[in-house]
């Protein structure tokens, strides 16, 4: 197995979204590997939660990655989020470049919409599944 790949896929996943037109259309640039101190804007994207686990074979190391990417926000429905989360889909439909390793497929696997505390604030989890190799 090699974990050595997630500091590369998790830099080529914060540079795609935060480079992407679409997507910073509907969010301001609001994409965010770590949350920011202060106020959160209405509407962001934040990278999240990822599990890893080995896939290699007789070719080499290699390992399956399953991240987390989460759109937020306070605007009333869900309407906003939902057009973020599309957005997400259609960024992460293209090739990814890595600095270390290659990525031989990256696919949606599920999302989950929410109302998260007081109800003022609307969630989606994006959960995607990429297999890496390390050559």
């Amino acid at each position: 197995m090699s974990y050595a790949m997630t500091l590369a896929l998790q830099e080529a996943l914060y540079q795609r979204l935060s480079t992407d037109a679409d997507l910073g259309a509907l969010v301001g640039g609001h994409v965010y590997d770590a949350l920011p101190g202060g106020a959160l804007p209405d509407l962001y994207v934040v990278l999240g939660a990822e599990k890893a686990r080995d896939a290699s074979d007789a070719g080499g190391a290699g390992a399956v990655h399953e991240f987390t990417v989460s759109v937020l926000t306070e605007r009333d429905g869900f309407a906003a989020a939902k057009a973020a989360a599309a957005a997400i889909s259609d960024a992460l439909d293209a090739p990814l470049a890595l600095s270390r390793g290659r990525v031989l497929g990256l696919r949606f696997h599920k999302a989950a919409a929410a109302r998260v505390g007081s109800n003022e604030r609307r969630r989606i989890d994006l959960t995607f599944h990429a297999r890496l190799s390390d050559d």
